[in-house]
């Protein structure tokens, strides 16, 4: 053997025999349980999936409004059965009252209305809020209140 090959195997004897003790006591020594063992999870930052809302919790009427590419209010009328809305929306410009249907899985919700605008964002409670893409690319935020 060589003398590196022989240090390491003296270094790692006498480690072997550091760890293992050389008490003549028949008491085993101390065994880790499985709190001492165990390795904390890290915290991250992926939301666990949940369920959908309660079926109905959305329905009803929601009262917003809108900023970015089209600026104004809306009125909301859903009707929400499992993870499927659908309803109307009325908006203040461009002026007119359109039919929408979407989606909401646990607080996520996602819903479009004709002429290609896309809504997406999240419900707490009695408010929501998100951003709608139009169809050129043009984007805005929203937000909206339970008004009934």
């Amino acid at each position: 053997m060589n003398r590196v090959a022989m240090g390491l195997a003296a270094a790692l004897s006498a480690c072997i025999v550091a760890a293992c003790g050389s008490s003549s006591s028949s008491t085993p020594p101390p065994t880790a349980t499985a709190s001492t063992t165990t390795t904390p999870t890290p915290a991250t930052s992926v939301p666990t999936p949940t369920a959908s809302a309660t079926v109905g919790a959305l329905s009803g009427k929601w009262s917003g409004q809108y900023s970015g590419v089209f600026n104004g209010t809306f009125t909301l009328n859903w009707q929400q059965g499992q993870s499927d809305l659908s309803g109307t929306i009325m908006l203040t410009s461009p002026p007119g009252t359109v039919s929408i249907s979407g989606t909401v899985v646990g607080s996520e919700i996602q819903f479009g209305a004709v002429g290609g605008v896309s809504y997406s964002g999240v419900v707490s409670g009695n408010s929501m809020s998100g951003t709608y893409r139009v169809p050129n690319g043009g984007t805005g935020s929203w937000n909206a209140t339970r008004s009934s």
